[in-house]
C-alpha cells in the first residue's frame, strides 16, 4: 500500500466528531488572523459554484489548486489551513453549493525541495542505503511549518536522485521518521529497490527499533512488560494522540516492550523496543502507564511529576528542563536485514550528551542531595 493510499485509509475511516464534517475550532491554535500573517502563505478564496453537486472538499481543491496534490491538500486540511465558511473542514467534509472555501497555502515554488548544506552525522553508507544519526531539533522532512532547515534539504544537498516514497511526496530516500526533537538512527534508502525492500520490512515489523527514554516516576511493579493499545488523535486536542479505549473503531494497533535500565528515585531510565511504529507511540505508551518522558511539554512532561514543588529541588529539576528542553527519548538501535545482501546489519549509538547529563545530574542529585 503507498503511503497516499494509507494516508487516505485513514482519513475515510476517521470517525467524524460532529455531523457537519468540520474540526472545532479549538482543535487548533489558530485564527484566520493568524493564518494571515504567515508571510510563507498565500490566500485563495473560492466560492463554489450554485451548480455544485456533493463532493468531497479534497477532490475538489485538487483540481483548483495548481500545484498542490490531494496529498498535501488532506495534509492541509488536517492542519487547518483551509476553511470553509470560516470554520476548518475535515477532508471528508462535502462541499455544497454556496460554499466559500478559504485556502492558506504555502506559496507554489519553482523548486519544491531546497538543497541546504546541512552536516550529517553519517554513521554507515554503501551503494544502497545510508545510516544517519539525528541531532535532537532537526526536522525529518519539510512540511507546512517547516520548509527549510530538514534533513531532506540536507539529503537533497549531499546526494542526488535518491528515490522518493509516499508516491513522490518530496521525501526523497525516507524509508521511516522520527519526531523533531527524537535524537538516534534512520536508515535512509539510496535505491528504488533498497526503498521498497527496506519499507516491507517496516510494514512486516521486522525491523528492530530500540530507544532509550528518561521518564517521570520509578515503576514499583513490574519494571518490564509490553503495552498492546490502539492509539489515535485526541478528541479533545488533535495534535497530540493517545490511547484509545478497548473495542474503538479508529486509531492503529501499537505495541511497546519496555524494560527499566536504571531506577533513579524521581526518574527511570527505559529501554523500549517497537513492534509497531505509530506517531509519538513511545511517548503516548508511557504516559498511559502514568510515566509521561522527561521534558515531554506534548505529553505533560515538562511539569515536576515526581517529588517536591518547590526549594532546591524545584531549582535543581527547572535547571534540567534547560538542560534537555525536549522529550528525553533517542533512537539508539537499528537492525535490519541489508535490502542487497541480505545480511542482518546492527547499529548502535551512544545516549546524547543533554541526556547522559541529565543521568548523571539525577545520580549526583541522590548520592550527594
Amino acid at each position: 500500500m503507498s503511503g497516499e493510499e494509507s494516508l487516505q485509509n485513514q482519513l475515510d475511516n476517521e470517525k467524524d466528531d460532529n455531523n457537519f464534517g468540520y474540526y472545532r475550532p479549538e482543535d487548533f491554535n489558530l485564527s484566520e488572523e493568524d493564518l494571515r500573517s504567515e508571510a510563507e502563505f498565500d490566500e485563495l478564496r473560492i466560492e463554489v459554484d450554485p451548480k455544485q453537486t456533493a463532493l468531497r472538499i479534497d477532490k475538489f481543491l485538487v483540481d483548483r489548486i495548481p500545484n498542490l496534490s490531494r496529498n498535501r491538500i488532506q495534509e492541509g486540511l488536517k492542519q487547518g489551513h483551509f476553511l470553509v465558511n470560516g470554520l476548518p473542514s475535515k477532508p471528508n467534509y462535502k462541499v455544497a453549493a454556496g460554499d466559500v472555501v478559504m485556502v492558506f497555502m504555502p506559496k507554489p515554488r519553482s523548486t519544491e525541495l531546497e538543497a541546504q548544506n546541512i552536516p550529517l552525522d553519517i554513521v554507515f553508507e554503501d551503494d544502497d542505503l545510508m545510516i544517519i544519526n539525528k541531532k535532537p531539533g532537526m526536522v525529518v522532512h519539510p512540511g507546512f511549518n517547516n520548509t527549510s532547515g530538514t534533513l531532506v534539504n540536507a539529503l537533497v544537498y549531499h546526494f542526488q536522485d535518491l528515490p522518493t516514497s509516499f508516491n513522490g511526496s518530496d521525501k526523497p530516500g525516507l524509508v521511516h521518521r522520527i519526531d523533531k526533537d527524537t535524537s538516534g538512527l534512520l536508515v535512509i534508502a539510496k535505491t528504488e529497490h533498497a526503498l521498497t525492500h527496506l519499507s516491507k520490512q517496516f510494514y512486516d515489523h521486522t525491523i528492530e527499533r530500540t530507544y532509550n527514554a528518561i521518564v517521570w516516576g520509578v515503576f514499583d511493579e513490574e519494571e518490564e512488560g509490553t503495552v498492546r493499545s490502539m492509539i489515535g488523535r485526541s478528541d479533545s486536542d488533535r495534535r497530540v494522540y493517545t490511547v484509545l479505549e478497548d473495542g474503538a473503531t479508529r486509531g492503529k494497533h501499537a505495541i511497546t516492550h519496555y524494560k527499566v535500565l536504571k531506577n533513579l528515585r524521581y526518574v527511570s531510565l527505559v529501554e523500549c523496543k517497537l513492534e509497531t511504529g505509530r506517531t509519538h507511540q513511545i511517548r503516548v505508551h508511557m504516559k498511559h502507564l502514568g510515566h509521561p518522558l522527561f521534558s515531554d511539554a506534548m505529553y505533560g512532561g515538562d511539569k515536576i511529576l515526581k517529588g517536591v514543588s518547590t526549594g532546591k529541588y524545584k531549582t535543581f529539576v527547572e535547571n534540567n528542563f534547560k538542560i534537555c528542553h525536549r522529550q528525553a527519548l533517542h533512537a539508539r538501535s537499528l537492525g535490519f536485514e541489508h535490502p542487497v545482501t541480505k545480511k542482518w546489519m546492527q547499529f548502535n549509538s551512544e545516549i546524547p550528551q543533554d541526556m547522559k547529563e541529565l543521568l548523571r545530574r539525577w545520580e549526583d542529585f541522590l548520592r550527594f542531595g
